[in-house]
């Protein structure tokens, strides 16, 4: 649940089993001892380790070398959907019709899906559990969820299915209040939080964690009875200001406040929730100056990427992993717990639990 206090002692205890399963620069080297034996003959270094894919799932599909790679979108190990959706860098056209695949197995086979409007002049996917949404501009929504065998078609708005996969609790658009999704509209909470610079909403049940930002301050409330009544609940301040603050739920339930820096590139500053009414600092010691994206993976672990490569927060430190990622790859954690790991030209999948992750290269070749 949410707010879930893990104690310190776990925390110590857990770092040695990650370093044991994934985590390659957590281990430090013991203190050197007094010896009556000379030192060894220095040697060459070790040449650093390489670390592969545990899968990698290529397949190729009936699509002309011409295509541009396929931008590939999953809503959890096992489902996901492909648009090749440009040739040589332009829209489709006549002799280039946007091609639309789905897999069900984790992309070890894909089949090709009728596109229900081949021909636009932009062409944009959206995968949610349970559903596939297209958008061809200029004519509009195109919504499956029976798996791409068939499409309904919505102009104006976002499809109810797109709009409810964000949650029961929404930031209303263009209004800086929170809504309730009824499912059909966002309806305006009776009760609103007092938090300047409203941003996002998170929710687990009946509790609710309101977060914004002011003149580079953080502040967030929390409701414990689904938004009828609000508790300020400070914020610690951190060094340096805040741009966006943004409520993330981890796979266990814990809420982090994740505080993006104004130039949305510096290392962000974190939080954790602690008995549903208090704000904990996240540490970081050793960490980049700078993150790509950072995702709540349970246990009270945080999933980074950056510049300078992968890494873990954890208990109060930042260490390197060895995972077979970079840091171009933009992590998020989908509705089973998975992280996907989007690169330039890539996806991945890490399946498993905290640290300890499968990592499944995802390939689709043309023809």
């Amino acid at each position: 649940m949410i707010g879930r206090r893990f104690l310190p002692t776990v925390a110590v205890l857990l770092l040695p089993v990650l370093a044991a399963c994934s985590i390659g620069d957590v281990r430090r080297p013991p203190p050197p001892r007094p010896s009556a034996s000379p030192p060894p003959a220095p040697t060459a270094p070790a040449p650093p380790r390489i670390v592969g894919f545990d899968e990698v799932r290529q397949v190729r599909v009936a699509v002309p070398e011409r295509y541009d790679r396929p931008y590939v979108e999953f809503a959890d190990a096992a489902h996901g959907y492909a648009l090749f959706a440009a040739c040589d860098g332009a829209p489709p056209g006549r002799g280039c019709t946007a091609l639309l695949y789905g897999t069900a197995d984790g992309g070890r086979s894909w089949r090709p899906l009728p596109h229900p409007r081949p021909v636009a002049a932009d062409q944009q996917l959206y995968t949610v559990p349970g559903a596939v949404v297209l958008l061809a501009e200029p004519y509009g929504w195109y919504t499956s969820t029976d798996g791409g065998v068939t499409f309904a078609h919505t102009t104006g708005p976002e499809p109810a299915v797109l709009v409810a996969a964000r949650g029961r609790y929404q930031v209303i658009e263009g209004r800086d209040v929170i809504g309730e999704w009824d499912g059909g509209r966002l309806l305006p909470l009776a009760v609103q939080p007092a938090v300047p610079g409203l941003h996002t909403v998170g929710h687990d049940g009946d509790l609710l964690v309101a977060a914004g930002v002011r003149n580079g301050r953080p502040y967030a409330a929390v409701s414990r009875n689904g938004g009828w009544s609000w508790l300020a609940t400070p914020v610690p301040a951190i060094d340096g200001e805040v741009g966006v603050l943004r409520v993330v739920l981890a796979p266990d339930g814990t809420v982090w406040l994740v505080g993006e820096r104004s130039d949305r590139v510096g290392f962000p500053a974190l939080w954790r929730l602690v008995d549903t009414r208090s704000w904990e600092p996240a540490r970081a010691v050793g960490h980049p100056a700078q993150a790509r994206s950072v995702a709540p993976i349970g246990v009270g672990l945080l999933a980074v990427t950056s510049p300078d490569g992968v890494g873990v927060v954890a208990g109060g430190r930042y260490y390197h992993v060895d995972w077979p990622l970079t840091g171009d790859h933009y992590l998020t954690v989908l509705a089973d717990g998975t992280i996907a790991a989007r690169g330039p030209e890539d996806i991945v999948l890490g399946t498993g639990w905290t640290a300890n992750r499968r990592w499944i290269k995802v390939i689709l070749d043309r023809d």
